[in-house]
């Protein structure tokens, strides 16, 4: 009997396992950068090629993921490891290629935290009436943002969301990311759908969704929106050989793992969905550039909207809670990859791996703080 594979973790039900995955893959690149990329293409001409790449990437990687990690009962260093050793006779090989990814997700949950600091910072900001006591003066906002990204700008809330973080990671997959996804995923759709009825009924909204549902039959010969489109498709459903991997490794034997990959992409593109029906209406009831998008999207021009729209204090609240939820959910699943990896192959027990993973993790976050942005290019260039 493989007493590796009975000690091992594991999710304790169908559901956590799909909403933990949905968590995984609703993050920044939906809430963030999909409604960006909808309103730089034109609404409807970006989602046809977006819609195509989901499912063709939903029916194929998300499936492959989740099975090599689940056959093989290990991230990607003992996933890639066991391919390469069947086909060759050689682990060594795979499991250098399977290295790539586990630094791959470390880099890039160390620039994740330091932006989930930011988001921490902003609902504590938004819940006090701070945000909105500045009104629209985007000298005061701009400001804030720019002091917050800058070096050593946002320790504390920084180091606040690597607690946290490490807290429900120290508790394993069902005692701590099952059962956080099973209260973050159903409050952050609830209130995503709540938004989004309130701003619908807000004057101004209806450009928003002209817009979305626009139509540019010329854009659609543009081979940089299919580009765009199977980028955003592939970063949004968490494929990269490492987080579907590492959370299809703990998943049941008994379970369906094509239903459970069509699930994640379904769940995964209503979110992006939802975010953007909430984010380019309420930008429009701002009166402002439906194409501004970046950091300045979340951190300035939306705050500015919601200070200039009716109950814009309860809606900004409601908005940083859903974007710290799925930015929480992301942050686990990248860290999961490296405190697993730590725990697979120096024998550490959880709560150690987590400690060293995480107190790594925010040292080099408080160090990178005013180049996060460049941070997170080189990663996902030059690693992912």
């Amino acid at each position: 009997m493989d007493t590796n594979k009975k000690q091992r973790d594991a999710f304790r039900s169908r559901t956590g396992f799909i909403l933990a995955c949905i968590g995984s893959a609703v993050g920044m690149g939906n809430i963030w950068r999909f409604p960006y990329m909808v309103s730089a293409w034109g609404g409807m001409t970006f989602l046809i090629p977006y819609i195509l790449f989901v499912i063709l990437i939903g029916s194929t990687g998300v499936i492959e993921e989740m099975a090599l990690g689940r056959a093989t009962k290990g991230g990607p260093i003992k996933a890639f490891g066991k391919c390469t050793e069947i086909r060759t006779g050689n682990k060594k090989t795979g499991e250098l290629v399977g290295l790539i990814p586990v630094l791959g997700s470390l880099a890039l949950a160390i620039g994740y935290t330091v932006v989930v600091g930011w988001i921490f910072k902003y609902a504590y900001l938004a819940f006090t009436g701070k945000l909105s006591g500045m009104g629209q003066d985007m000298n005061s906002i701009g400001g804030m943002f720019g002091s917050t990204a800058s070096t050593f700008g946002n320790n504390l809330w920084l180091i606040i969301a690597m607690i946290v973080t490490a807290v429900i990671m120290a508790f394993g997959i069902a005692g701590g990311i099952e059962k956080a996804n099973k209260i973050m995923m159903p409050l952050l759709f609830i209130m995503f759908v709540g938004l989004g009825i309130y701003v619908f009924t807000l004057p101004g909204s209806t450009a928003g969704y002209k817009y979305i549902f626009t139509i540019n039959p010329r854009g659609l010969l543009d081979i940089k929106l299919w580009i765009y489109a199977f980028g955003q498709a592939f970063f949004s459903l968490s494929i990269a050989g490492n987080g579907t991997v590492i959370y299809g490794s703990y998943l049941s034997d008994s379970e369906n793992v094509a239903t459970s990959a069509r699930n994640v992409a379904l769940f995964d593109t209503l979110a992006a969905l939802i975010a953007a029906f909430v984010i380019i209406p309420g930008m429009a009831v701002g009166g402002a550039a439906l194409s501004s998008g970046g950091p300045g999207l979340m951190f300035i021009y939306l705050v500015n909207v919601f200070n200039g729209m009716p109950g814009g204090k309860i809606v900004g609240i409601v908005f940083y809670i859903c974007v710290l939820f799925a930015g929480m959910s992301s942050l686990v699943n990248l860290y999961e990859a490296p405190v697993a990896t730590l725990q697979e192959k120096l024998g550490l027990k959880r709560v150690t791996s987590v400690g060293i993973i995480a107190g790594t993790g925010c040292i080099v976050a408080l160090f990178i703080q005013g180049i996060v942005s460049g941070w997170m290019d080189a990663v996902s260039i030059y690693i992912l």
